[in-house]
């Protein structure tokens, strides 16, 4: 998907006139350009700050001629560089199809050939680095395109000579973690045997739509892929048997990328292939009209004419008989149309009948087969509203309603707001697919959800794909998956930041010695929670003794046990709200009466029933108000008289992430895009009833601050004891 070209753009680089962006990250910027000679090129431009740095333009050298050293139809070759320019830049052929991990998102795993084919060339494009004395690390599906006529290999941004010594530092991890081999893992230098490691894990994910390591937290993963056994189900055998000597952990068990070439050669040549599903078809297919349909090229501070006044943006190249009053079709995105068409066309006709036309464009950029009509403002909500965590979902729901209707019955309201909302059951496939369904109404500006882990992980792709801004309410993932969303916005305080305020409590109420059970049983959120809590102590002075439990364990008590032997003064503990209950109950039967925290994913009425009047006493730090405190009173007056109910946890945060959402949609001063209401909502400060909403600037998505409130199981139920402080 391309983006705009804004006013700080330059306007050519290295003969090519840049037509959009394709992408930015922390070190350059990706666009889209045109040679004289109308071929297309993804040209990466390196930012300045970088530019000066001696160090960074050695690496840059390097990966330009890293590059240009592989030859192979199934890697984009480069054509052409400069890294000893003021902005260094280098242009590789552009691919207008999805990557493997959209592409999968999307229509789901490849069929078995697929998969094999897909191997099969990758695996020779694997061959031509390894040839040139070259070690790729970093495959993984971020990093593969594809196209009717097969995939291609990108970024060669860290790849190296197997005979050079790294730029990088001593110790640093280089690859994506869950895509990387156990010797990467362990921060060891990569070898052509970990490329194919990561290519079975790729050819993993293809074949079963999940890494063969699972997902979350980077060091959960890195331990996974050191110690545990990949995740095939789903496999067949035929290719089971290859991924399990790519997944070797010893790398001399790994067969070379040449033999995994032959064992997955077929009848089929590689000038015809028939290997894609026709839902990927089809998405090549509107990827190419997509690119067809590109917007009037953006003057830029470059296009600047001599006498001051801004250009019409128009490239020399536009032949000069065409007429100045001629229709827009005749201009710059009609010649783009004409360079393009044959490309586009043969993709077309492979994708079954797909369409190619692109007669208007959306406001954010986007093709749309509707006639103009008058647009309706949305809000959509993705949530669980009849699943396992219904009752969070319909809070939320309730919550993010509520805000609307205010907005709604303003008198001098700019524009009347539409909700809509998508139930998930908390399913992550009906996740994926709710997603794409608020993504692809064209109507809808924000999506706030969805309201698990689980959930949220499955919908970034799609609403990623579409620039759609996601804004979760009680998601607190510090990772998902391998990409870094680029849309999205965590209105939480990750599981990683509540434990800074615990610790601190810990220490107020005379902790020295904490022990820590961290139970594997409670996934990622007892993880983070549990392995933060213990660096954290760390570092405020208090000795941490950690001890983490199998999914699978029966015997907590004997742990409790053994952890109350050291005598500790304080207790954590982080898992589900059974099992945490179960170490409640055996915490009981010891002498042991210091402070005990539970990590909040796993305080909910079932561990009070479940822990009896084992639970008293335990302290809860969690990013929700209570519904009762004052600085939500008039939310929850409001609330009690529209639904006949007191709010329940997590409402008056959803109510606060909608209001924020509707202040940038009225601060805008007219519709924006989609991508242009991200910007406001990342960039921006908003005060709400809970807390200050605002993001970080490096890690765009989350939220700065560690707003936690404390409670006390007391009576039964848990007390609200207020704001907790760092």
């Amino acid at each position: 998907m391309t983006e705009k070209l804004t006013p700080t753009d330059p306007a050519r680089v290295g003969g090519h006139r840049l037509l959009a962006r394709l992408g930015a990250g922390g070190m350059g910027v990706v666009y889209l350009g045109r040679a004289e000679s109308g071929e297309l090129a993804a040209v990466k431009v390196i930012l300045p700050e970088y530019a000066d740095r001696t160090e960074f333009r050695t690496r840059f050298r390097r990966e330009v001629a890293a590059a240009r050293r592989v030859d192979s139809p199934w890697a984009v070759p480069v054509i052409g560089a400069d890294p000893d320019a003021p902005a260094p830049w280098l242009a590789t052929a552009f691919v207008p199809g999805p990557s493997l991990a959209e592409a999968v998102a999307a229509c789901g795993p490849l069929p078995p050939r697929g998969v094999r084919v897909l191997g099969r060339l990758l695996a020779r494009a694997l061959t031509a680095v390894h040839d040139a004395g070259l070690v790729h690390r970093d495959v993984k599906p971020g990093n593969v395109l594809l196209a009717a006529d097969g995939p291609r290999l990108i970024d060669f941004g860290i790849a190296r000579a197997t005979e050079e010594t790294a730029l990088t530092s001593a110790g640093m991890i280089v690859g994506t973690p869950g895509f990387l081999a156990p010797e990467q893992a362990r921060a060891r230098p990569a070898s052509p045997a970990s490329d194919v490691f990561a290519l079975g894990c790729l050819l993993s994910y293809a074949a079963t739509g999940r890494p063969p390591f699972g997902t979350g937290a980077v060091d959960a993963l890195l331990y996974r892929t050191v110690h545990d056994e990949p995740d095939l189900a789903g496999v067949t055998d035929d290719t089971r048997a290859f991924l399990e000597r790519c997944l070797a952990k010893d790398p001399a068990a790994r067969p070379p990328a040449r033999e995994v070439a032959e064992i997955l050669a077929d009848d089929t040549s590689d000038e015809d292939l028939d290997w894609l599903p026709d839902a990927v078809v089809r998405l090549v297919a509107e990827r190419s009209a997509a690119t067809l349909a590109l917007p009037d090229i953006e003057a830029t501070a470059l296009d600047a004419r001599a006498d001051g006044r801004p250009s019409d943006g128009q490239p020399p190249d536009v032949p000069s008989d065409v007429p100045a009053d001629a229709p827009a079709a005749s201009g710059p995105v009609g010649r783009r149309r004409f360079l393009l068409l044959g490309g586009a066309a043969a993709l077309l006709a492979a994708g079954g009948g797909a369409a190619l036309w692109a007669t208007r464009r959306d406001d954010d950029g986007t093709p749309s087969a509707a006639p103009p009509r008058a647009r309706r403002w949305v809000l959509g909500v993705q949530a669980d509203l009849t699943g396992p965590r219904k009752a969070l979902g319909q809070a939320q729901e309730r919550g993010v309603r509520l805000a609307v209707e205010q907005f709604n019955s303003r008198a001098d309201k700019p524009f009347t707001l539409t909700l809509r909302t998508v139930d998930d059951r908390g399913d992550e496939t009906r996740a994926a697919e709710a997603a794409r369904t608020l993504a692809a109404d064209r109507d809808v500006l924000a999506v706030i959800g969805s309201t698990g882990d689980g959930t949220t992980g499955a919908s970034l792709d799609s609403y990623d794909e579409q620039l759609v801004p996601q804004l979760t309410v009680s998601s607190a993932q510090s990772a998902y998956g391998t990409a870094q969303p680029r849309h999205f916005l965590q209105t939480v305080p990750g599981y990683t930041n509540l434990p800074v305020t615990a610790a601190f409590s810990l220490r107020a109420q005379g902790a020295r010695r904490v022990a820590v059970l961290i139970d594997r049983a409670g996934a990622v959120p007892a993880w983070e929670f549990g392995r933060t809590m213990f660096q954290n102590l760390g570092v405020i002075g208090i000795a941490g003794e950690p001890r983490v439990v199998p999914r699978l364990a029966e015997n907590l008590a004997a742990t409790v046990a053994e952890m109350v032997a050291h005598r500790p003064d304080g207790f954590v503990c982080t898992g589900t709200p059974a099992r945490v209950a179960a170490v409640a109950r055996a915490l009981a039967r010891t002498d042991f009466d210091g402070p005990r925290v539970l990590g909040h994913p796993a305080a909910g009425p079932e561990f009070l029933t479940a822990a009896g009047a084992a639970a008293e006493g335990w302290q809860v730090f969690a990013p929700y108000i209570a519904p009762s405190a004052a600085p939500v009173r008039a939310f929850a007056t409001a609330h009690r008289k529209r639904y006949g109910a007191p709010p329940a946890y997590w409402a008056a945060e959803a109510y606060d992430v909608a209001r924020m959402v509707i202040t940038r949609l009225v601060e805008a001063g007219g519709r924006p895009s989609r991508q242009q209401l991200y910007d406001l909502l990342a960039k921006g400060t908003y005060k709400g009833l809970v807390r200050t909403y605002a993001f970080d600037e490096e890690h765009r998505w989350w939220l700065k601050g560690y707003e936690t409130f404390r409670y006390e199981v007391k009576g039964g139920r848990y007390s609200y004891a207020g704001k907790a402080d760092a």
